[in-house]
């Protein structure tokens, strides 16, 4: 198991299949873009496929989350997808996606294996989606979106982060629409892991500041505690139910006594929480000529020194110099 010194069991693999993304949203990096890794400096897919099988037949792992960047750009996406899909036992797989270029994917990647997909949209208006993302593909996330649901992707998530004036009234309108839709919504505190350094305590909007805002529309009555487990994510039953709607809370509210996660960046590196500031490196390890065994045992002595918190609240902390596009959600 990938076990830690306060009891966690690691059993979620997110995994970054690139650091490219074909967005810029604000409060993830700057309009210009980024400095991406060199293909040399990628995990191959073969490498992915070897890691994801260590995480699944010897370590434990049963949820296995493919993130970026953008992972609608990895050329070899479906394929590994399939692959994995073999291995025993099978992990349950999701994806995590702006959904550009879904709609001419979701088929296969059903097809290939993957169970659901996390899509992010922030707006359901197209002109502020372009200020938020500076490119104009509010209508092709749209079409993803479908194409998710249709192809059985399901439950399709909606993950959606409010912006001080920007997309900040919008709670409301993007549960309703989730609602008829028949997607599930989660808001998500933004995060300090912008490329940019900028982010403010002060300046986002809080778990409380988005449901008091839903409040206005809809009576939400908490889904329990005990039904939470390791879910980043509080929900609420909206109007009595069965429908929902989650916020996490990573900030204000933060969930870590109960993490499940660990993470993978695209060049191989372990990261035991998203605020890591150390890596440790399992790309080497392969290049080296480590056994299975050996390259299970690196990542046992990564996850064993996870720490007790990601220690936002802390006045010490620091923002890791990965931002989230780096880093894998």
């Amino acid at each position: 198991m990938l076990l830690d010194t306060y009891g966690r069991v690691a059993t979620d693999l997110r995994v970054s299949l690139t650091d490219r993304c074909n967005l810029r949203c604000t409060y993830c990096m700057p309009e210009e873009g980024l400095q991406w890794l060199a293909k040399p400096e990628l995990l191959t897919d073969d490498e992915i496929v070897r890691l994801v099988r260590i995480a699944v037949t010897d370590l434990g792992v049963t949820e296995v989350r493919f993130t970026g960047g953008e992972p609608l750009l990895r050329p070899g996406l479906t394929g590994i997808v399939a692959r994995c899909a073999e291995l025993e036992p099978r992990p349950r797989m999701s994806l995590t996606t702006n959904g550009i270029g879904l709609e001419r994917t979701a088929a296969a990647l059903r097809e290939a294996g993957l169970d659901r997909v996390n899509v992010s949209l922030d707006t359901l208006d197209p002109e502020t989606f372009q200020r938020m993302t500076r490119r104009k593909r509010h209508a092709d996330v749209l079409r993803g979106l479908a194409a998710a649901r249709e192809a059985g992707l399901a439950p399709v998530k909606v993950n959606a982060v409010l912006m001080p004036g920007m997309n900040d009234q919008e709670a409301p309108e993007l549960l309703e629409w989730a609602l008829e839709e028949g997607y599930e919504l989660r808001f998500i505190e933004q995060m300090p892991l912008d490329a940019q350094h900028g982010w403010q305590r002060e300046g986002m909007i809080t778990a409380g500041d988005i449901l008091e805002s839903l409040r206005t529309r809809f009576a939400l009555t908490p889904e329990g505690q005990e039904e939470r487990g390791s879910a980043p994510a509080e929900r609420w039953l909206v109007d009595g139910g069965p429908q929902r709607v989650g916020v996490i809370a990573s900030v204000t509210r933060p969930f870590c006594r109960a993490c499940d996660r660990t993470r993978l960046t695209a060049d191989g590196q372990v990261r035991t929480c998203l605020f890591a500031t150390e890596e440790s490196d399992l790309r080497g390890a392969l290049r080296g000529g480590a056994s299975d065994a050996q390259v299970a045992a690196s990542w046992r002595k990564a996850m064993w020194g996870k720490k007790a918190g990601a220690g936002i609240d802390d006045p010490s902390f620091v923002q890791p110099q990965r931002p989230m596009s780096a880093i894998g959600g």
